[in-house]
Formats: C-alpha cells, structure tokens, sequence
C-alpha cells in the first residue's frame, strides 16, 4: 500500500475510505516567472543603459521595474546558464566551460551535476509549469544526437517542453531546431519569412497559451533564451536598413555619446571614467575607408539584430497583458556576459574563413557587403564595436574585468515592486537569480532531488532589493569569485583584483591588478602598487574560494581540450562510420569529422524513377559546406568554398533502381580533389583549391538538406525520393600536422560560439 494512502482499505468499497493526497501547489498569489536571456549584449547595448540602439519594450520594462547597475556573470555561455539555472558557482557543478568540454576534472564536465538541481527541477514538483525555449548549451555536444544520452536535455533537467538549439550558435534564417527530445524543421523557410527570434516567441506564447487555458491557477516558470546577440548577427531586411548609416561617426565618438547618456541616465556615477581602449582596438580615424565602411556594416548588423529582438520582446509583454497575466508575472532580463571580442580587430563576414586561417581580403568582402546581415553572412563585428557594447569598461566576454562580467539586469513585476523605474545598486551575480526566485515564490532547496543529495545554494536573494528605498541599502552578498579560461578575479565588500591571462603563461607570472570599485567604477585606477597588502589579502581570498568551489586545477588550454572523452559513445578518432538516412542534426561532435582530411562517401541507393533525386548528405549551410546529391539524373559532389561552388558532375546520367555511388576527396597539402563514380565506375571530378579544416558550425544531415541549402542549385529540404539503404565514411587517420590544424581550427569555433 502506498505510505501516502491515509484513508482505509475494506473487502468492499462499502466498507473502505478513500483518499486523495494533496497535489502540490505553489502559495497563494505566486507569481509567473519569465527569464529572459540575451547573448553576447554588453552592459551598455540597451537604450534603458545607454545605447543608441532602439530597444523600446526592454526600456518600457525597465521604467516599469528594476535596473541593476552591478549584476555580474560568469564572462561566458554555459557557465552563466549553470549557474543561473542552478543558484551554485559554475566550476561546483561542472562546467568550467563550455558544454563542449570534457577534461576529467569534475569542475569541467560539460554537464550539470545532479546535485545541483535547476529551478525548473525545484520549481516543478511544487506545482509550476516550466517551459524552455531557445539556447540551451548545457548538454555535453556529443550526446546531442538522436542516440542521446537525453539526461541532460531539458526535459531531464525539470522542464515540461522544450524548444530551441542546443549548441551555442545557430543559423537565425536556418536553425538546427529540437522540440522536446527530437530534430525537427523550422516551420517556414527564409524565403517565406522565417526568423528564429519570432520563432521562439511564437513557441513561448503558445506554451504559456495552453497552460493558462487548460488550467490557469497553476503559474508558469519559462526560460527563454534568445539567439541573439550571438553571432552570426543576422536580422529582416527593414531592420537592417533602419540602421544604415547610423554608426558613421565610429567607435570613438559612439562610445562617448553612450558614456555621455550612462552618467545622464544615473547608470553610472557622475565621475566614472572612461576606460582606455582596449589594446588592438585602433582610433577609428586611422582606420582605412573600406575598413570603416566594413565595420559600420557590421555593427549595423548587430544594432538591427537586437532591435528585432526587442520588437518579439514587445509582442510577448502584449500577450501577457492581454491575456491578463503581465501585473503578477516576474520577468529577469539579462544577458549571458559581455559583448564578444571574437569579431577580432577588424570583424568578419565568414567566421569560417577566420577559423581556417584565410584571411578575409579587402576586395572580397567590398563585393559582398551588402550580404551583412543576411542569410547569406555569417558575421562578428570587431573589437571596437565591442568594447563600445562594454562602456565605460575593460575587456570584452571572456574576460574577468568589467567588459566580460558585468552586464544589465532588469527586473519587472508591478505587482510586486512599487518603486519603478528605480535603479539598484547593490553587487550581485548570476548565482542570486535562482535564490531570489524562490525566496519570491516560497518555495525551498530540496534536500534530494530524484534520490540525489543537493549541494548547497551559494547565490544570495536580491529580493530584498524589491523594496522602495533598497538603493541605499548595503548589499548582502559579501564575496564572489570568478574565473575564465585562466583569467580571475575577486569581488569583497567593494574592492576587486582580478588578472589577465595570456593562454601559455605561468599562472604565477600573471599581473594582479587591484580596484576600489565602490569608486572607481570602470576599473582605471589600479591600486596594487600602492596597496599591497590589501592586494595579498584579495588573492589569498581567491585562492580560498577557489578551494571550495572547486575552481581547481587552473586550465588555460584551447586546442587540447578538442578530444573525444575516453569513455564516450561517439569518438572522433573512428575510421569508419555506417548511417541509415535519414539522419537529422547530427552536430559536429557526432557527425563523420570531414574537415581537413581526406575521406570517401558510399552510398546504396534505390530510385523508383530515372528522375528520382536528392541530397544523399550535406554538411554546412549556403555559407559554406559540402553536399552530395542527386540532381535530376546526374550525380553531384559540390564543396561551397565561402558561396564559390566546385562540382564534380557526372558524365553519365545515374540509372534507376539500385545503384552504389561515391565520392573519394583526396587532400594533397592545402588543396585537393574529389572524385564521383557510379557503380565503381569514375564518372565525375574537381579540383578544389582549398581543403577547410573546419567545415561549418552547422551539422550534417543525410537523406535531406533542410536548412540553408549547401548546393546553389535545389532548395531545402531537398529530401531523396528513393531509398538510401545505407552511407558509408571511409577515412584514414589524420597525420599529427593535419590532426593539430583540425583541433586547433575547432577550438577557434568553439570560442566563437559561447
């Protein structure tokens, strides 16, 4: 009998009591919660902050609510999202890093530990609905394919649907899309109009839609996360003609109107100064005129990316007004961390051309400027857009100085804070976001969460900030550590030390730097020389916090962390690998690994018709890819090298009925070529006069090419009609030369898409 069971159980039901247990219920009144969470949006890029850049509805939020003028993140994707869903510091739970990572370590697992149950785990059982939709980047990249494991998807972690990407970038015209715990198409194409942004926010609706009507005493707990502003920024075309022209005036003189606008708007104190430019960031006048004109493009990009966004923002607060729900719904908006300084100093336009080391050219981008934006680009803006996004402060995301982790916070609830429009203060982190949320809805830690002991809460509520006169109120938070990629810092009662780390470097030769920061608020008077004790007394701190947060061991490595776990289902050291199309969406780390080798594709198909055509794989997008496939009765192998196409076409046409096709691609050096046959017979061949180490950040599919189409000459999806029996990859191992080129160009792709 369930111990639960308090009634009483008879040989008849004449002679028993039934009894129902109580549901569990959040308290009476408990609000909705929405987290809504940018990517990549420094502390200055929304208007309530200073920017120039339109953002209405975000502003409307903050005169309605709450603006935090010293919220912190951890300068990175998936850590801030562990810790933000977790209320722990990111190395206690595993992620270091990246979701990409693995290294052994318990700090760097590219999970999140089981003892460090996320809200939606904490908040579900009591009686919330919880959703997700958009990035998620917490589930370890090779165990994102149809094979899983799914225990850390989100409908293992405490959610009840789940929309969005998984990996840490997309294509927003073309997206690699999952619906709860399978691949699915975009529903439209970008030719019909499609955008990922007002795709997640339809998806968003809908789920709070159909909660609300079926049962709506029961709150909502949504997670929603936006693409934007990751690169590749990309947005409507009338979004990015609102902002031609708008940044002419260049890095230098925009970032001071915004500095001007922070200390008007009382975001920052009246005497901040100013940072230095960052190094390789160069004055905006000696830059050349192609390189101007480059740059304002991209950053126009950027400006119309998260101008779009802010117009779905817009849409969802008008639903939940009309719907009745916006007073006693408690939205937290932020960002990840800082602006990226993965654009480098003079931005790109094919992030891939950076990743493989070919240098973009002057001449070739001038011809393909006004692609920017589209979904033909896949473009960062440079280090001076940046650290504009960052004003007043240092460094850019990834870094532990004030461009990389300090970064805008907007809480809006009317119906429980009365002082809007105010601005708050206090020091806080991302880890204070889970606490606040239940201290707000009244709901406890769980001592074990599915029979696995919790680790406690490190963030402190900022609920007591809620309050009409909490301006003046000290902060409760006493200390917080930080550490990326090597870089660390220290925050304690208002002073900070933090260290930039060259990668390669002694830990120990790392130059500590020392700030007030209760007065000096973008960190340009280091008081290290002149403090010194005070300076040994912030590191011996760090050292301390880092021994139990589990910070240890310091790793600055890149390219070695790009190795299959020794224990994993899917190395990608296989010589040899076996698909049954079709197979959707299988990401970088499970998909055959084509770039910088040589390999040969054999495919059995069966063709009811002479006319019977389509992709047999494709891999990439129409940036670029490589694509094999049936076009009417010819056989094609096509490498997109940055939209120049190179196609092996066959001679022959390809017979109806069964057949075995393939292609062999031998790289010799830099360059190589590849080969078709029919039935063992060549056929077809090209010379392709670069080999990529990195192909693309989109993954493959075989059977179709649903996405941004790789070929220039078939539309998506592009499914096979007939039967593809089996795929076989056949390669050789990679030489130490090439194996070191591949995981170094990987690594640049990962540090692109945090």
């Amino acid at each position: 009998m369930p111990s639960n069971f308090k009634g009483r159980i008879g040989r008849t039901v004449y002679e028993s009591k039934p009894h129902w247990p109580e549901l569990p219920r959040p308290r009476d009144g408990a609000p909705n919660i929405i987290v809504m969470l940018f990517d990549d949006v420094g502390f200055a890029h929304f208007g309530c902050y200073g920017s120039s850049i339109a953002t209405p509805h975000i502003d409307r939020l903050a005169a309605g609510g709450l603006r935090y003028t010293n919220f912190h993140t951890t300068a990175l994707c998936s850590p801030t999202r562990a810790a933000l869903l977790t209320g722990r510091n990111h190395h206690s739970v595993g992620m270091r890093g990246l979701a990409n990572w693995n290294t052994g370590f318990p700090n760097c697992t590219g999970g999140v530990a089981k003892s460090a149950g996320t809200l939606a785990e904490m908040l579900g059982p009591q009686g919330y609905a919880t959703f997700a939709v958009g990035k998620w980047h917490l589930t370890p990249m090779e165990e994102t394919s149809a094979a899983g494991p799914f225990d850390q998807w989100p409908l293992a972690r405490g959610f009840d649907r789940y929309y969005g990407f998984l990996q840490g970038e997309t294509d927003q015209f073309s997206p690699e899309l999952y619906c709860d715990n399978r691949p699915i198409d975009p529903p439209r194409t970008q030719q019909e109009g499609y955008h990922l942004t007002e795709d997640l926010v339809d998806q968003a609706q809908a789920m709070i839609r159909g909660q609300k009507s079926a049962v709506p005493e029961k709150p909502f707990f949504a997670y929603l996360c936006f693409g934007a502003c990751h690169a590749p920024h990309q947005a409507p075309q009338a979004y990015l003609d609102k902002y031609r022209g708008k940044f002419d005036a260049g890095w230098d003189n925009v970032r001071q109107q915004w500095y001007e606008k922070q200390k008007k708007l009382g975001i920052i104190p009246k005497d901040t100064q100013l940072a230095p430019r960052n190094p390789g960031v160069e004055p905006w006048e000696t830059l050349s005129t192609d390189q101007q004109r480059l740059a304002c493009r991209l950053q126009e990009a950027f400006a119309a990316f998260l101008d779009h966004t802010d117009a779905q923002i817009g849409r969802l607060i008008k639903f939940l007004e009309d719907s009745g729900e916006l007073d006693n719904t408690l939205i937290l908006l932020m960002s990840d961390n800082g602006a990226s300084q993965e654009g480098g100093p003079i931005g790109v336009i094919d992030t891939f051309k950076w990743f493989n080391g070919i240098p973009e050219e002057m001449s070739d981008i001038t011809g393909r400027i006004d692609e920017i934006g589209g979904h033909k680009s896949n473009s960062n803006y440079p280090w001076g857009w940046a650290q504009v996004g960052n004003t007043p402060g240092k460094r850019y995301k990834q870094n532990t100085h004030g461009g990389g982790i300090r970064d805008p916070l907007i809480v809006h609830w009317p119906k429980g804070i009365n002082d809007k429009g105010a601005i708050r203060d206090q020091f806080h982190h991302v880890t204070d976001i889970a606490p606040t949320v239940l201290e707000i809805v009244g709901v406890d830690v769980p001592a074990s969460i599915k029979g696995v002991a919790q680790m406690p809460v490190h963030g402190t509520s900022l609920a007591y900030t809620f309050a009409t006169t909490a301006r003046v109120e000290k902060t409760r938070k006493q200390t917080q550590y930080f550490e990326m990629y090597g870089h660390r810092g220290i925050w304690s009662n208002g002073w900070k030390a933090v260290a930039f780390h060259p990668p390669g470097k002694p830990f120990e030769k790392d130059q500590w730097e020392l700030y007030h920061l209760d007065q000096d608020f973008s960190e340009c008077n280091d008081l290290a020389s002149a403090l010194p004790d005070k300076l040994r007394e912030m590191i011996e701190l760090w050292w301390s916090e880092a021994g139990q947060h589990g910070v240890l061991p310091l790793d600055d490595r890149r390219v070695e962390l790009w190795r299959p776990s020794p224990v994993s289902f899917t190395p990608r050291n296989r010589t040899r690998y076996v698909l049954y199309p079709p197979v959707a969406h299988m990401t970088g780390e499970v998909s055959p690994s084509l770039g910088g080798r040589s390999f040969t594709a054999t495919a059995e198909l069966e063709r009811p018709h002479a006319n019977s055509q389509g992709a047999i794989f494709a891999l990439g997008s129409a940036h670029n890819g490589i694509a094999f496939y049936v076009l009417g009765d010819r056989l094609v192998f096509d490498y997109n090298l940055f939209t120049k196409h190179y196609k092996a076409i066959s001679g022959v046409p390809l017979p109806k009925g069964r057949s075995t096709v393939s292609v062999a691609l031998v790289k010799t050096g830099d360059t190589g070529h590849a080969t078709i046959a029919i039935d063992g017979t060549p056929c077809g061949r090209v010379e392709i006069p670069k080999i990529l180490r990195m192909i693309s950040s989109t993954g493959m599919d075989a059977g179709r090419d649903p996405g941004s189409p790789v070929g220039d000459d078939y539309a998506a999806p592009f499914a096979f009609e007939g039967k593809i029996v089996r795929l076989m990859f056949d390669m050789p191992e990679r030489s130490k030369r090439d194996e070191k080129a591949a995981r170094s160009a990987e690594a640049k792709a990962a540090m692109s898409r945090q």
